[in-house]
């Protein structure tokens, strides 16, 4: 349940109390008995922790890993035209012995 505050426009009294969201607002000040009771609602600071929040960071982070991306699929594209070519190699090898023989 959520704690609310109020202060009274009247008096000035203020204080906290734990209400539920379904329950009606309180109107009556239990210090002067008013009818001139209010909530009060207090700004809320909002922090935003991590990357991609601003405009450089989004822009920093998407060049970052898009470097390690392509580099690596760069070496798997390297890697397999070398075993095809060795692979070409061994069999050129082998049927050129096989015809000496």
């Amino acid at each position: 349940m959520p704690t609310y505050s109020y202060a009274c426009r009247s008096c000035g009294h203020a204080f906290d109390i734990r209400q539920s969201f379904s329950d009606d607002p309180l109107l009556m000040c239990p210090r002067c008995g008013e009818l001139q009771l209010r909530k009060v609602i207090y700004p809320v600071g909002i922090s935003f922790k991590g990357s991609g929040f601003y405009r450089t960071d989004s822009k920093s982070s998407a060049k970052s890993h898009a470097a390690p991306a392509s580099a690596q699929q760069t070496t798997a594209d390297s890697g397999s035209s070398t075993s095809t070519s060795s692979e070409g190699a061994s069999s050129t090898a082998a049927a050129a012995s096989s015809t000496a023989s």
